[in-house]
């Protein structure tokens, strides 16, 4: 079967087709024929080796996280051969999606929505676990809490504001020219233009700043932050991860970093929200022949919704 896989760490060109035996599949695994994957930032940060504490250093290694296709084999799960599902990589830090068969534990697959497509289904888990995750480091929002999304209507941004819709908060999207009428549709009071207004030098303070981009950081968004306040990092240098728990104890301004384990608590939340009518917006779809192009496409940046690479074969 064909992969997608790197031997080194580096920027899209280590990125290369190779040919790998078919996976067998374990007791508890499932094993699935790949129809689409989607591209998250934790992607590149890992194939970058920014990540490689937690990631290591043995090659090769594939790409991805989280897709969608058919049931291969079901082995002794409750699935069927033919079921249309989409799964999550056991290990989003060691494993990669992007192969044409997969084999996964059954605990990280769930039925598609027969509404959605491929594309649509392999953008769930990442970003809509992390946009859940998200709102539980919230905790307790109201119609005075004032809440920035800086990055707002990218996949993560997307599925977050539609979640949010139901608290009552007020919620200034930070997004391009192009992605204002998302915002407000799925759920923003207001919208701020980054490339007209710069986010950080206005007035206003809030009480919780995400900043989905990863390009502000901390310490630069502290000066927009109310006194007692959270600064929601999704996206965090693997420094950041210990050093916030200390420096936490002493100020009121937090730095809470949002890490993604999607399970079957969440997909079931957002299986539901999809039913309820969640829009999964997708970008641009990709060949699996276009991987490269495909990151380098996501990498730049400023698309609305997700960016999906699929398998045709």
């Amino acid at each position: 079967m064909k992969a997608i896989a790197y031997q080194k760490f580096g920027n899209t060109e280590v990125l290369q087709t190779v040919e790998q035996k078919k996976t067998i599949i374990k007791n508890d695994e499932v094993l699935i024929k790949v129809k689409a994957f989607s591209i998250n930032p934790m992607d590149w940060k890992i194939r970058k080796g920014e990540m490689k504490l937690m990631s290591g250093s043995s090659f090769p290694k594939e790409t991805g996280a989280d897709f969608s296709g058919i049931i291969e084999d079901a082995g002794s799960s409750d699935f069927q051969k033919g079921d249309e599902v989409f799964a999550v990589v056991k290990n989003m830090m060691k494993d990669g999606a992007s192969a044409e068969y997969i084999a996964v534990p059954a605990s990280l697959v769930w039925k598609k929505p027969s509404q959605i497509t491929f594309a649509q289904a392999a953008s769930i888990p990442v970003v809509g676990t992390a946009a859940l995750t998200a709102l539980e480091k919230m905790g307790n929002i109201n119609s005075d809490t004032e809440i920035l999304v800086n990055g707002a209507t990218g996949g993560f941004g997307m599925f977050l504001l539609q979640l949010m819709k139901h608290k009552s908060a007020k919620i200034t999207a930070v997004t391009s020219t192009k992605g204002f009428e998302f915002a407000k549709k799925w759920g923003a009071q207001k919208v701020i233009d980054y490339s007209k207004d710069d986010v950080l030098s206005q007035n206003h303070l809030y009480d919780i700043v995400l900043d989905l981009s990863g390009k502000m950081g901390y310490n630069a968004v502290k000066k927009i932050m109310k006194p007692q306040s959270k600064f929601l990092n999704p996206t965090p240098q693997p420094v950041e991860i210990p050093t916030s728990i200390f420096k936490n104890l002493f100020t009121g301004k937090k730095h809470i970093i949002v890490l993604a384990s999607p399970s079957s608590k969440y997909a079931e939340k957002l299986i539901a929200a999809v039913n309820g009518g969640l829009e999964i917006e997708i970008n641009k779809v990709f060949d699996f022949r276009q991987t490269q192009e495909a990151y380098q496409y996501a990498e730049k940046g400023g698309f609305i919704g997700k960016v999906v690479v699929e398998i045709k074969s």
